[in-house]
């Protein structure tokens, strides 16, 4: 797994290069004081992972990242400002470590990114496997799927449904032709009654039919009227899916 650090203390590099020499199967390739460097740096080279500060000068490591265009690698974000979690994982970032950074906490952060990387691979081989294959899914006949909301077990055209929003414990799904259907569901179950070449996942909290995709922004996914957000660790994938 290729990474770069990014930190304006050269002590807190030490301490995370440290920390990816001892784990192993992590190939430091660069570290940076300077956040503007690092950009230049990402955009140019293929990398899975960065460690990146977010208190820096001239540009905080969260306005680095909304600044990056294309596909952009893992983030775990490293910080004493334990204030800034909310708007890192707003971001999607793979994780947020406070410093000190306590090495069982770090050795959980890069296996969640590698969890990531491996679900990445799977679904890049899932989509080359079935392109002009005709597949179990690929051949259903049923256009809709039924979903349970309060005491009813409601229908749903497939081909109606623009997105699904996770709301806590419920799904929010929302189609062309009625109101929100909320059901009492995760993200997994919902994911497998829906075609898997069709609706596809660009945040933590939102899938999206592709078919009814208006446009795509930098960091947003306009349908139905809507900004939907692309999560970070979610954006290679959806880049990929949508050839762009």
């Amino acid at each position: 797994m290729r990474c770069i650090i990014i930190d304006d203390e050269p002590l807190a590099i030490d301490v995370i290069e440290s920390y990816c020499k001892a784990l192993g199967g992590i190939e430091v390739v660069h570290t940076f004081t300077n956040a503007l460097e690092a950009m230049d740096f990402i955009n140019n080279n293929a990398l899975d992972l960065v460690f990146s500060d977010i208190e820096m000068p001239n540009i905080s490591g969260i306005d680095m990242v909304k600044a990056l265009e294309g596909k952009v690698p893992y983030f775990i974000f490293t910080t004493a400002y334990p204030q800034y979690a909310l708007e890192g994982f707003d971001l999607n970032a793979a994780d947020y470590l406070v410093k000190p950074i306590p090495f069982p906490r770090f050795i959980k952060a890069v296996n969640r990114v590698k969890e990531m990387i491996k679900l990445s691979d799977l679904q890049s081989n899932y989509n080359l496997s079935s392109a002009g294959v005709v597949t179990s899914e690929s051949s259903k006949a049923d256009n809709f799927i039924f979903v349970k909301s309060e005491y009813e077990n409601i229908k749903l055209e497939v081909t109606s449904i623009t997105y699904v929003q996770g709301l806590k414990d419920y799904l929010k799904i929302h189609t062309e032709n009625s109101k929100p259907v909320l059901t009492l569901m995760n993200f997994k179950d919902m994911q497998s009654k829906l075609p898997e070449k069709t609706f596809i996942r660009v945040h933590r909290s939102y899938v999206v039919n592709v078919n009814k995709i208006a446009s795509v922004q930098k960091n947003r996914i306009l349908i139905a009227g809507e900004r939907i957000p692309i999560g970070e660790s979610y954006k290679g994938l959806v880049y990929d899916r949508l050839d762009i």
